[in-house]
């Protein structure tokens, strides 16, 4: 019969940290713990189960078969702890700090407006917001939701759709006029083609002209670190920039921008998508009202006109999908 002394929940709490967090050290911080404490914790727990959990590199932790069920395992048993303690709080509001990373674009255009909001609905939080670009880790970053654009790679994330918006190049009326407004693909090669500087971004341009697709190179005399800052370069009479729509619905409307080779263009879309961490169901009170937060309040379209951000009276229930 096991030991009553044992505290099974802060072992399995601790190993799931581990693992999430890659590394001793990095679940020590989470926990409060040092990284010795942590490594002897996991050590005593694997002596009493009677199996190697772990195989322990100077790099990472790889998870041996019974690890795995193990660690699954407590994932859905930390998770049905954590919402039976949440069905019988009296005050089971959202509370604590909350990690959120977005792609630039978004975070100007939608997350931060609507955080206002989200604060006055639910004072107890605190967020910690980082915009970039760049595709983060969301362990290693200790994230908790992150919002990214673009074709979802295969991993242990889960993800919540926020919408789709479809790609438009553009130039202001100054650089059209000095430089004239090109007609075919081939006639972007004498246009000023400004860029990227980030991995995930495509090589070039996808363009449709007479029956065939081709992709035009992105060659230009600026290449920025993130699609608000093209945007602006765009504005400004720079060049030729690929914007999502709902980035430059407002500067069309206006006559900052042009839409350029709109009969060329393909059609293609990005998709918005919300991921985070929740293996087993186990997703906290807080992410789950933030993720809830913004698919009600978020709407991405397609089409430039309708490419807009709504805020509706929040009378639907968070925890809802």
């Amino acid at each position: 019969m096991a030991r009553l002394d044992i505290n099974r929940s802060g072992e399995m709490e601790v190993f799931v940290r581990a693992i999430e967090l890659g590394g001793f050290s990095a679940a020590a911080r989470a926990c409060g713990m040092t990284p010795s404490a942590v490594s002897k914790l996991v050590a005593r727990l694997e002596q009493r189960l009677g199996t190697r959990l772990v195989n322990r590199s100077t790099r990472q932790l790889q998870l041996t078969p019974e690890g795995c069920v193990f660690y699954e395992r407590s994932v859905r048993i930390l998770a049905d702890m954590h919402e039976a303690e949440r069905c019988a709080s009296t005050d089971a509001t959202p509370r604590g700090k909350l990690r959120v990373n977005a792609n630039v674009p978004f975070g100007h255009h939608f997350l931060l407006p609507l955080l206002p909001a989200f604060l006055t609905r639910y004072p107890d939080m605190t967020l910690d917001i980082v915009l970039t670009d760049e595709v983060v880790d969301i362990l290693e970053a200790r994230t908790d939701v992150a919002v990214r654009a673009g074709p979802l790679k295969n991993s242990n994330l889960l993800a919540r759709k926020l919408g789709a918006t479809r790609m438009i190049i553009v130039a202001a009326p100054s650089y059209l006029e000095q430089r004239g407004t090109p007609a075919t693909p081939e006639a972007l090669t004498t246009h000023n083609r400004l860029g990227a500087n980030y991995a995930r971004v495509p090589s070039g341009w996808p363009l449709v002209h007479d029956g065939s697709r081709r992709v035009v190179p992105v060659s230009g005399n600026v290449q920025a670190s993130d699609g608000e800052a093209l945007h602006r370069l765009a504005v400004a009479g720079l060049g030729l920039a690929r914007l999502a729509a709902f980035q430059v619905r407002d500067d069309i409307a206006a006559g900052r921008l042009v839409p350029v080779l709109e009969d060329c263009n393909p059609g293609d879309v990005e998709e918005i998508h919300a991921v985070y961490v929740g293996q087993g169901g186990h997703v906290p009170l807080r992410v789950r009202a933030f993720l809830d937060f913004l698919v009600e309040t978020v709407r991405v379209d397609v089409n430039i006109r309708h490419a807009t951000r709504a805020l509706r009276t929040f009378d639907a229930p968070f925890g809802t999908r």
